[in-house]
């Protein structure tokens, strides 16, 4: 089964400082993808004072908007303050039969959560995470602690999963945990990771380690140059991936997004390390 995803941290849906709403231009790009799963970042689920200061804004939170009639949606409500709230959300074009957020918040000037969403697809449960990760490397670290704790105990071991996001990750210090731990690879790591002579031996076992990662540069918008998005996939092939650069993606947000063409494979015939 073919599988189109993306992942996108939208800023809010609007410009630095909230002077200008570009949710409706993010809408009208974020369809043109023709995405089977959206995962969203800065997601605002209500913002009273923008919904006063701009006439078109939406009437429902931006997770429903983005929707519309042609997905389904789950909102992991994260940051809540007096006059609305923000989060992560996955839009789906295909059935969402569970979802649940767990919130991994390391202090109190950072409110963060993972979002767990299962997506069922081809007679398939695919367990999707959508994640926004901390400023500081101390609190991404356990963060990252608390999605493999997360993604152990809840997900069957050879079920397929998606974990994408904005992890702020700019010094790529993440990735080695996540493939040795849940047996995830990055999407512009995946093509390494197949070659021979990409295993090191440390530890308990053989670990995929690159000496130089391929994440794709996707901050800030109009001249990416820090590796802050990923997209990491276990029990898929990976057929394509890109990042969007140029417009409209340069004027829309911060960030640019990654799009990756995904086949389901089934039956799944991995077993992560541990």
């Amino acid at each position: 089964m073919k599988l189109r995803i993306a992942t996108y941290n939208m800023h809010k849906g609007v410009s630095a400082f909230g002077r200008q709403a570009r949710i409706h231009g993010m809408k009208e790009a974020i369809a043109s993808l023709n995405a089977d799963l959206v995962f969203l970042q800065e997601v605002q689920g209500q913002h009273d004072i923008h919904a006063k200061r701009h006439p078109s804004w939406p009437i429902t939170g931006q997770h429903e908007f983005l929707a519309g009639d042609s997905h389904h949606v789950a909102y992991g409500m994260n940051a809540v303050y007096e006059h609305g709230h923000h989060g992560n959300a996955l839009l789906s074009r295909y059935p969402i039969n569970s979802h649940v957020n767990h919130d991994v918040s390391d202090h109190a000037y950072e409110q963060r959560g993972i979002l767990h969403a299962v997506v069922h697809m081809a007679g398939a449960n695919v367990h999707c995470f959508v994640i926004h990760l901390g400023l500081f490397a101390a609190s991404r670290r356990r963060q990252v602690q608390a999605l493999i704790d997360t993604i152990i105990r809840d997900t069957p071991a050879n079920a397929p999963l998606i974990i994408a996001g904005d992890f702020n990750d700019w010094n790529q210090r993440l990735s080695a945990t996540l493939y040795q731990h849940l047996g995830v690879v990055e999407a512009f790591d995946f093509n390494r990771k197949q070659q021979p002579g990409s295993l090191l031996r440390r530890g308990l076992g053989d670990i995929f380690l690159p000496s130089r990662t391929m994440h794709a540069r996707t901050f800030p918008a109009g001249f990416p140059c820090l590796s802050l998005d990923r997209v990491y996939i276990r029990g898929f092939q990976l057929e394509q991936v890109s990042v969007l650069k140029g417009a409209p993606w340069n004027t829309l947000s911060d960030h640019v997004p990654i799009m990756a063409n995904l086949e389901l494979l089934l039956p799944q015939s991995f077993t992560p390390e541990n």
